[in-house]
């Protein structure tokens, strides 16, 4: 049997923690980087695997504390949270998270898609089908805070953030958007924002800290990326410019902000739709004031009435989902490069540069050694430099020409890129990168990889690999 059913009993004693060194989605505030050294070139099954352990499926990433490993994972209909071993990825415990409600999801979304964050001690996770929740080093449950049911037909996938006393969660969807900040220790509510203006998204926040005044939240949205004091979650400035359904983190170097988006429509030069007052005098037979989906009068709108312009699903469309379709329609894939430190709107004043070919769908920007990394499906990877948005480098990833889920992550000198078909490239870092292995996992990868000392760890759909040199 595999380890998740045979592997129950906790250990005899629990270590003391250390201090957490890749403690959430992307490690570090979602930077995706590490000081880390002697990481392996080449691996996969069957070459340099130090441990591997079979896991029920989830999209959650690993994160890292002490010698402990967190993830989480959905088996039977039930969620749960999982903690390993470091040193040879037993289960220590796991436990079964509440679930009264199956939420609609895409197929390509996951219950198990939020990544857990540990503040080096205890662990934070969040399910779309409950809420938060909170459980100690020995896996005794803290606190719960239910949350939801989201309206958000893709399904739920923000991770949340440890940040000082406060465990922070960005819940952006169709309607009813907000981000909340819960006291890690009670679990308590220390502040709830709305964010009325952003709808669907999927994006995890970072932290921004000025030299000379107090730290920021960064959260990207539909349209837009804002920053929010960290005290009190008031909106502090904004910058629009990217496009609909926002999935990637963004990434702060000094004083200097990276975020992108990018949706299906964002490439297009598309129609503009009329005035909503105007097209309904014209076409609303039964003097509704909405069209129902027998009055759908343009191809576009006959073609995805429901998947498209109906955005709250309730089998019409309003003024509201005309204005959302519209917004949709105008907006553009881009990544930005924004200066930081402002206050309003800082669309004209800010942005430096502005790089809109080759971006990714899903997968965030890596920044390493004064270099932006991009990956897009079909295995195409640019390099970018962050002062200027000029390209160094751009070419396919031989062999791994798939689609790209997992966001890129780096250390010691390399960059590694995951496909979903779980192909693997190693790049030597540099502006000019260059391919030192592609190693086949043989499964899906739909998770991004952690990165500790002498070690890499890589989800995919049923295993949890450790992977180094053995040294």
């Amino acid at each position: 049997m595999v380890r998740f059913l045979t592997a129950l009993a906790l250990a005899a004693s629990v270590p003391a923690f250390l201090v957490a060194d890749w403690p959430q989605f992307r490690g570090p505030n979602g930077s995706g980087t590490s000081d880390a050294t002697d990481l392996p070139v080449e691996f996969g099954a069957g070459k340099n695997v130090l441990w591997k352990t079979t896991l029920p499926p989830g999209h959650s990433s690993p994160a890292l504390s002490g010698d402990r490993i967190f993830l989480t994972a959905m088996a039977d209909g039930k969620l749960w949270t999982i903690c390993l071993s470091r040193q040879d990825g037993s289960v220590l415990w796991q436990r079964e998270a509440p679930r009264d409600r199956i939420s609609e999801m895409n197929r390509l979304n996951h219950p198990a898609s939020p990544s857990p964050v540990t503040d080096g001690e205890n662990v934070y996770v969040f399910f779309g089908d409950f809420g938060l929740l909170s459980y100690g080093p020995d896996g005794n449950e803290r606190w719960r805070v239910p949350l939801g049911p989201f309206d958000n037909w893709m399904g739920m996938a923000s991770s949340p953030i440890v940040v000082g006393n406060k465990v922070v969660l960005v819940c952006d969807q169709d309607t009813g958007s907000f981000m909340v900040a819960i006291d890690r220790d009670s679990g308590d509510v220390i502040w709830k924002t709305e964010r009325l203006e952003y709808t669907r998204g999927f994006s995890t926040p970072s932290v921004y800290r000025p030299a000379e005044s107090a730290p920021q939240l960064i959260v990207p949205g539909a349209y837009q990326v804002g920053g929010y004091s960290l005290e009190n979650g008031a909106k502090l400035w904004w910058a629009r410019g990217i496009a609909f359904e926002v999935k990637s983190l963004a990434i702060t170097d000094d004083s200097m902000l990276y975020v992108h988006g990018w949706s299906s429509t964002g490439n297009a030069v598309n129609e503009k739709l009329p005035p909503y007052g105007e097209v309904l005098a014209k076409h609303d037979a039964d003097g509704d004031g909405r069209f129902s989906e027998q009055e759908a009068f343009l191809p576009m709108m006959r073609e995805r009435f429901s998947s498209y312009f109906d955005f709250d699903r309730d089998g019409f469309v309003d003024e509201g989902d005309w204005n959302n379709t519209q917004s949709r329609l105008a907006a553009r894939n881009a990544l930005l490069a924004i200066r930081l430190g402002g206050r309003g709107d800082l669309t004209e004043s800010s942005i430096v540069w502005r790089y809109r070919r080759a971006l990714p769908n899903v997968p965030s920007p890596l920044l390493y050694r004064s270099v932006l990394y991009l990956v897009k499906d079909g295995g195409i990877l640019t390099s970018l430099d962050p002062q200027t948005g000029a390209v160094f480098k751009q070419g396919r990833l031989p062999g791994a020409l798939g689609r790209y889920w997992a966001s890129p992550v780096a250390a010691d000198g390399k960059v590694y890129v995951a496909s979903e078909e779980g192909q693997v490239t190693v790049l030597r870092a540099s502006p000019e990168w260059e391919v030192l292995a592609t190693n086949d996992l043989g499964d899906d990868v739909f998770a991004t990889a952690a990165i500790e000392q002498g070690r890499i760890y890589f989800r995919t759909r049923h295993m949890l690999y450790c992977f180094g040199e053995g040294k």
